[in-house]
């Protein structure tokens, strides 16, 4: 076979030094160019990073001075006893920081995720189908987790609005007690038996709250229909002028105890209410202390309390001892007719031939 002669044999171009320098000098006269553009839009992205991170910390240090002066408008509330009641230290700051939490990532989302749009902008960079696929894609994460946002939402508009809080006994619809944290999902409670409630804010759908302004304690005492209403009242008066009179229940009762009268009238008895003003929470404690001391000053007084209609007084009865013994049998006696008409009927002899 014969070998390819030099001329069909192709070699690699190499670069001259008259390429390189016309390449280097293309480079220096491209820069040379632009470089004023480059330069603006450096600095352009430059000052908004550092507009937007002074704006996050001026924004951020005044959402926590306006919070510090709601927590210092709170406690000067707390020279009321109501005040007191109401807010509470703990409260107080786990508010304070929920919200200020709340606030402070709201705007550093804002300012940062303005100053990233508008840092792509310099770049000559056409926002519309990034903008466009974000919102596609929040719709999308908005679906599939609106249980979380509408947890999250539910429990920011509880915090703001300051519906419960640390300390409140509530009545939350899918479950009561005593609240013990409050989060901006979730809020937990602790049942009367002991038991912790996890309820997701997104789940209330209304608010019992026991632990503000004030309760009731009322209390029904039944007596027989006969009693005197005199006596009746001038007892219950006593007892309600002594407890509003004693601690620790001098501070719990709120207003005096009052007797409303009659509250129904049957054949055979009456029912006669309590009601006063407690401590918020305080009630139940109260009613039962007041049902001990109306039976005890019944009992003084000889009164009597009846549970509904009065139960019949049953006589004492003396067995007969010869109850449970059964009777002679008219068989026991042979000469008796029933004897007689049950003794077989002896056979006939035939007549002897």
């Amino acid at each position: 076979m014969p070998s390819p002669s030099p001329s069909q044999t192709t070699t690699p171009a190499v670069p001259t030094f008259q390429d390189a320098q016309q390449s280097a000098t293309n480079a220096a006269s491209w820069v040379e160019q632009n470089w004023s553009t480059w330069l603006a839009i450096g600095l352009r992205v430059v000052l908004i990073l550092v507009i937007a991170a002074v704006l996050r910390v001026m924004v951020r240090r005044a959402i926590t001075k306006l919070i510090d002066r709601m927590s210092r408008t709170a406690q000067a509330v707390d020279g009321t006893a109501l005040g007191g009641l109401l807010v509470n230290a703990e409260r107080r700051r786990q508010r304070s920081q929920a919200i200020g939490s709340v606030l402070r990532s709201v705007a550093s989302f804002l300012i940062m995720g303005t100053a990233a749009l508008m840092v792509l902008a310099s770049f000559q960079i056409n926002l519309a189908p990034l903008l466009a696929s974000a919102g596609v894609a929040g719709v999308a994460i908005g679906f599939g987790a609106r249980n979380l946002v509408t947890d999250f939402l539910s429990g920011v508009f509880m915090i703001l609005e300051d519906q419960y809080g640390v300390g409140d006994v509530i009545d939350a619809g899918v479950a009561s007690g005593e609240v013990i944290e409050v989060g901006l999902r979730v809020t937990k409670l602790r049942g009367d038996s002991g038991e912790i409630w996890y309820v997701r804010n997104g789940e209330v759908k209304r608010i019992g709250n026991l632990s503000q302004g004030w309760a009731t304690a009322g209390v029904d005492v039944t007596v027989r229909a006969s009693e005197n209403l005199d006596r009746v009242k001038a007892a219950l008066d006593q007892v309600a002028e002594r407890m509003s009179k004693d601690e620790p229940w001098n501070e719990l009762l709120w207003g005096p105890i009052e007797v409303l009268g009659l509250d129904s009238v049957l054949l055979d008895s009456m029912v006669i209410r309590l009601s006063a003003k407690t401590m918020p929470g305080k009630a139940l404690t109260v009613e039962r202390e007041l049902r001990w001391r109306v039976k005890r000053a019944f009992d003084e007084a000889d009164i009597r309390i009846v549970g509904g209609a009065t139960a019949p007084v049953e006589e004492v009865v003396t067995p007969d001892p010869t109850a449970t013994t059964a009777a002679p049998s008219v068989y026991a006696n042979a000469a008796s007719p029933q004897s007689e008409a049950a003794t077989p009927i002896p056979p006939v002899r035939p007549p002897a031939k």
